[in-house]
């Protein structure tokens, strides 16, 4: 069971007491004020909260996965710390963002890395990304084709699993909503986490997380560090895109020996790669396409609240952890961006002329689109297969 739905137990259960009409607020510990008593609460709603604390105030600690408040176990508000998923009842003020508290119930930070590590083997063991290629409601099934050097066909049979859709600006679980089989689209890309039938035609799901996701290639027109927002040429439309940066942004530049070696493992013939190819200054026009990237590498789910993401890099040589080598990867600042450079940029799905929010953004690629392989003139980007990937939190 997730955080959330964790959380959502532990204030059932409060609320079947005489505190009934009081209300909860849930999120993530910020700041710590020891000597006011306070605490800075960013809630999942987005809004800022201060918890206050008095001597009534009962304190207590539940396990990642436990849904029996009853099982939680009393500590002290010496034992919270910045980071720690935080439950907190009281009578909730909407109009001044505060929440006199009389109960409050964390998760760890710590708890929750190791839940997450945990269910990051599970993913990655029982898990597959897919792009959906038909829907039938009725019959509770998806039809899609799995990512990867082994793609095939296969049905998922969806009875019965919970299904959450990424929110057009974030592929944060914690930002996914719920949902139903009835929101999932052709062309979807779709996280799924379950059982393979022997013979591998059929995915029994448990878990369903879906959305709409783009990988493009592209060249700087310009970029406005202040306000976090760069102009960029798709090669593959020559249309102009205008890419929003956030704090959860994934920003990178990676050095020329990462960018080689990613065309190596693209293209294993060409032993260089010119860097003044497809997507270079004077190179040829190219593009990219599907998959989808995720945000920072902490975040959430990070994934602290969050998930570490799937990136998985097909291509000969065998899989590798992309997101690591991105992670690993010197932090870009948008300022150092000059026009003409070459990035690779993740994202929701948006309309023409409709700005989108970057998941991921990198820089320092001209050698990886310098080996991609073309088609009709089109760049393929191939082993930069950025799935959403995002395991959820627990």
């Amino acid at each position: 069971m997730k955080i959330w739905a964790i959380f959502l137990t532990a204030a059932v259960a409060l609320a079947q007491t005489p505190t009934a009409a009081l209300k909860s607020v849930i999120g993530e510990v910020t700041s710590i004020d020891a000597g006011a008593k306070q605490i800075k609460l960013r809630a999942d709603n987005g809004a800022t909260y201060t918890v206050t604390l008095d001597e009534n105030t009962s304190y207590l600690r539940i396990p990642p996965g436990e849904t029996d408040v009853r099982k939680a176990s009393k500590i002290a508000f010496t034992d919270i710390s910045a980071g720690d998923r935080l439950l907190a009842r009281g009578a909730l003020s909407e109009e001044t963002k505060t929440v006199p508290a009389r109960t409050v119930i964390i998760i760890t930070k710590k708890d929750l890395a190791q839940k997450q590590e945990r269910d990051r083997a599970e993913w990655q063991r029982r898990g597959i990304t897919a792009i959906v290629t038909a829907v039938n409601p009725a019959a509770q099934e998806i039809t899609a084709t799995t990512r990867g050097r082994d793609s095939a066909s296969l049905i998922i049979e969806a009875a019965g699993a919970s299904f959450r859709r990424y929110a057009p600006d974030s592929v944060r679980f914690a930002d996914a909503k719920p949902s139903s089989i009835a929101e999932v689209q052709v062309g979807d890309t779709v996280r799924v986490l379950g059982q393979k039938s022997e013979d591998g035609s059929r995915y029994k799901a448990e878990e369903v997380i879906a959305g709409a996701f783009q990988t493009i290639a592209a060249t700087v027109i310009s970029a406005d560090a202040g306000a976090g927002e760069v102009r960029l040429t798709d090669l593959q439309t020559k249309k102009q895109v205008t890419v929003r940066i956030t704090p959860g942004t994934l920003l990178r530049r990676i050095d020329e020996g990462t960018a080689t070696m990613l065309a190596r493992r693209l293209r294993p013939a060409s032993a260089t790669a010119d860097a003044g190819g497809a997507g270079g200054p004077g190179g040829p026009a190219g593009a990219g396409g599907g998959g989808a990237g995720r945000a920072g590498g902490a975040d959430a789910a990070g994934p602290g609240r969050g998930f570490a993401g799937g990136f998985r890099g097909g291509g000969p040589g065998g899989n590798f952890d992309l997101q690591q080598v991105l992670e690993r990867s010197p932090q870009l600042s948008l300022s150092e961006l000059k026009k003409g450079d070459a990035v690779i940029v993740s994202s929701a799905k948006a309309g023409d002329g409709v700005a989108v929010t970057a998941f991921s953004f990198v820089a320092g690629v001209e050698p990886f689109l310098a080996a991609a392989p073309r088609t009709a003139g089109q760049v393929n980007l191939g082993s930069w297969n950025l799935e959403t990937g995002g395991i959820p939190e627990q």
